[in-house]
């Protein structure tokens, strides 16, 4: 019998994040996400788990993004009977988030399903429905911060706030052998690290003197002006005034919990400062409504909000919940801001208002925070000049702009500080949750300020490890990584496709006369011809 840890995602990507605990005789995970990005990526989802769901005991869940919780629906439906331990918070905005993600999951299927009958192509199944959702929720189980609690056969646990979202949790373990005198072995799971002067929460805590880490490295590789949130604010209103000026119109794609509310909160004191002119704020997403409301309910355990009353509570603000109001915003040509999700463009009605806007020279997007790669909002990061949404080419004239102040992510110097804090670590330190050059950049900075080489380590998708209290031995497997290290965090055929494709109509319609557009048609068929061959 042994101690082992399998990487099951967010190694070597951001995202997907799930660990697979062993300790004899005890199976259980840490999270159990969804993979974003690439469609190579997020083809993960639909594959069956490396692991037994009816085997696991329970899952640990560090927070509520999909990334960390996504798939916990799946699981259930696909077997596992235990409890899901998360704070207060985190089953809060999950109570909405899982259902809401299960009815994009239905709406996308019906949606390809009916291109692929046209086709002629197999129909597929939603990974689960929004009623698997809802039910999933019943087997979640509340946990208080810095509180042990003793889930048997030598497997204690405490969560610490990770400053990061409503209820974000980093987890630690102690994990020991019934009826013997060993030393524990103690594990902390960093979840996502928040970083300073981060709106409504206090700095992440977290114990020392750990046998192992697991730390995220999102932002190993970057770094961020610390900003007061007076000097955040500033920044933000320049963006807002510059984008309202003349006729213009802010659409801003946005994550529906914490980074939307930090937004409005933001905008609420602005408006209130004179700052920035009263416009109209609709906020397009009947899950970041939600999640609004659920923050005001919490309001008295999060800093910046009571102090200054409701700033949710704006007469400029419009909360479009039904399909018809969304569709209402369309008649505003100018003057307003749209808030709506997901924040990487990839699904939910922020792609509905980039179809209709990114065409037009006044429109100004704003992206606050991280675009997996892959992601519309990576494209449009990039500088492309045309994009693909819905089955539809789009013309990019819009003003592509990033403001990097809101992350809810430790940059690389945080980062770097907050594993420090965590020393002694007697054992290793793994990197996860991140993308190549963000981890190799934090794995060289750690062993820079004094960490070993050899303890410092960046585990690839499935690769599983031996947990001692003396030593980490990695463990051969007998079966392949489900997704090759190099395709984890890259864009995939169907970006090539789709980019591919854009070009080419680009050139036809460059193209001085019918013979010239002949001659380019020519020449890709004799190039698809001699592939062929």
């Amino acid at each position: 019998m042994k101690t082992t840890i399998k990487f099951c995602g967010a190694a070597g990507t951001v995202t997907g994040s799930c660990y697979w605990i062993r300790h004899y005789g005890r199976n259980f995970l840490i999270d159990c996400g969804m993979f974003q990005g690439s469609k190579t990526l997020k083809a993960l989802n639909y594959d069956k788990f490396p692991f037994k769901p009816e085997s696991i005991d329970f899952v640990l869940l560090t927070h509520a993004h999909i990334d960390h919780s996504g798939l916990i629906p799946k699981l259930i439906k696909n077997g596992f009977m235990g409890k899901v331990y998360a704070t207060e918070g985190t089953r809060d905005l999950l109570s909405f988030m899982l259902p809401d993600s299960g009815y994009i999951q239905e709406t996308e299927v019906t949606f390809l399903n009916r291109r692929n009958r046209q086709r002629g192509m197999a129909t597929v199944a939603p990974i689960y429905t929004q009623a698997d959702a809802e039910k999933s929720i019943t087997q979640f189980d509340n946990v208080d911060y810095e509180e042990w609690r003793d889930l048997g056969d030598g497997v204690r646990v405490r969560f610490w706030n990770a400053g990061h979202i409503l209820g974000a949790a980093s987890i630690e373990l102690e994990l020991s052998r019934k009826n013997t005198s060993d030393t524990p072995i103690r594990l902390l799971f960093s979840g996502d690290i928040g970083p300073e002067n981060k709106l409504f929460h206090p700095g992440p805590d977290g114990p020392r003197n750990l046998d192992y880490l697991i730390c995220e490295a999102t932002y190993g590789d970057r770094l961020r002006e610390n900003l007061k949130p007076a000097e955040r604010r500033q920044r933000l209103a320049q963006v807002i005034n510059q984008a309202l000026a003349g006729e213009g119109v802010l659409v801003i794609p946005a994550f529906s919990v914490e980074r939307t509310q930090e937004l409005l909160a933001d905008i609420s004191l602005l408006m209130g400062q004179q700052s920035i002119k009263e416009s109209i704020v609709f906020l397009d997403s009947p899950m970041a409504i939600r999640a609004t409301r659920t923050f005001s309910r919490h309001a008295d355990s999060l800093e910046d909000i009571s102090q200054n009353g409701d700033l949710f509570e704006n007469e400029n603000f419009v909360f479009t919940k039904t399909v018809e109001e969304s569709k209402n915003i369309n008649m505003y040509k100018s003057g307003v801001i749209i808030i709506a999700a997901s924040g990487m463009c990839d699904a939910g009605r922020i792609r509905h208002h980039l179809k209709r806007r990114l065409w037009d020279r006044n429109t100004t997007v704003l992206m606050i925070g991280y675009q997996a790669p892959g992601t519309l909002g990576s494209i449009l990061l990039s500088g492309k000049k045309a994009v693909r949404i819905q089955g539809e080419d789009i013309k990019v004239r819009a003003h592509i702009k990033k403001l990097d102040v809101y992350s809810g992510h430790a940059d690389a110097n945080e980062l770097q500080e907050w594993v420090l804090n965590r020393l002694p670590i007697h054992r290793a330190v793994f990197l996860t949750h991140g993308e190549p050059g963000a981890l190799e950049a934090l794995q060289k900075r750690l062993i820079g300020a004094g960490l070993s080489p050899d303890h410092v380590l960046i585990p690839n998708l499935d690769d599983e490890y031996e947990l001692t209290a003396t030593t980490v031995l990695k463990q051969r497997s007998d079966h392949k990584p489900r997704l090759a290290v190099v395709a984890a965090a890259k864009l995939d055929w169907h970006n090539d496709l789709a980019q591919l494709s854009l070009d080419i109509r680009e050139e036809l319609e460059n193209a001085a006369d019918e013979k010239s557009k002949q001659k380019i048609l020519r020449r890709l068929r004799r190039a698809l011809d001699n592939e062929v061959a």
